[in-house]
């Protein structure tokens, strides 16, 4: 960034290895951010005391406290930070602690470096709704339960965090879940919760030794008979195209057709009577 240019955005990276800390920190000063660096947690306080950013790239192993502690830190500055986790460990244990201290995104070292600049600019351009707080009711590797405002952004987050659990599948598995989960969460959000991120959806995650267990309740009846209806085809027959256009212009996905998807490659679909509730088992080998 050149002298008297404004810059895209602060960007505070908090990381104990310098050579990261200065890729890192080269890449995104060349793609027009301004650049701040934290060796430790507590140069990284110190920084955010004193300054306002609007993105924290923030490593979990710093060497004088947890990276989860600062974001817990986090959460109590007047003007609050998109925060990234960047961190070798995987495990469901750090990911839920992450999830509960509001991390925007969470991504694993080691990636190519093109990759987090992607990131912090994804993150940027997202709108305010995407950082409304996920509530965590329960936070067991095995039962996870989570309470979501219906924002598509969020929803989003939720994905990407709950689709790293069960990291021990096999990739086949872990893609599949992740699409099932993904068109039902987002018909919930959408149509039952309408996209009004003052009401709620309660997500269920369960894992047990051959079974996957996901149980999504919007406050709608986002699983209608109606909107199953919408499932079976893309577009209603009456004027389709204007149809997907006025979804587009609200930013949602073309018709319920996901639905349909999910049957094929979930092994048991159950929908509740008042159809504001659906449960999606797949079992393990």
């Amino acid at each position: 960034m050149t002298s008297g240019t404004v810059a895209k955005s602060r960007v505070l990276v908090v990381d104990d290895d310098r050579g990261f800390r200065h890729a890192i920190g080269t890449l995104l000063q060349g793609a027009g951010h301004l650049v701040v660096q934290a060796a430790d947690g507590r140069a990284a306080l110190d920084a955010l005391g004193g300054a306002t950013f609007d993105v924290v790239l923030l490593d979990v192993g710093l060497p004088d406290m947890s990276g989860l502690d600062v974001l817990g830190a986090v959460q109590n500055l007047a003007a609050l930070p998109r925060v990234v986790m960047i961190t070798g460990d995987d495990t469901p244990e750090t990911l839920l602690k992450a999830i509960r201290g509001q991390a925007d995104r969470y991504v694993t070292k080691p990636f190519p470096p093109g990759d987090i600049l992607q990131v912090v600019e994804e993150v940027l351009e997202a709108p305010p709704a995407a950082a409304l707080p996920i509530t965590v009711v329960s936070s067991r590797p095995e039962w996870v339960e989570l309470v979501v405002p219906c924002s598509r952004h969020v929803a989003d987050r939720v994905h990407a965090f709950v689709m790293r659990l069960p990291a021990d599948l096999p990739e086949a598995a872990r893609e599949s879940v992740g699409t099932a989960f993904r068109e039902l969460l987002m018909n919930a959000v959408e149509w039952g919760g309408k996209l009004d991120p003052t009401r709620m959806v309660r997500i269920s995650c369960l894992r047990a030794r051959r079974m996957l267990l996901y149980r999504i309740a919007d406050p709608g009846q986002g699983f209608s008979i109606e909107n199953l209806a919408h499932a079976a085809v893309n577009n209603p027959e009456d004027d389709p195209i204007r149809h997907a256009i006025v979804r587009e212009e609200k930013g949602l996905r073309p018709g319920g057709l996901g639905l349909a998807i999910t049957q094929g490659i979930v092994d048991e679909l159950i929908y509740n009577e008042a159809r504001n509730e659906v449960v999606f088992i797949k079992y393990l080998d």
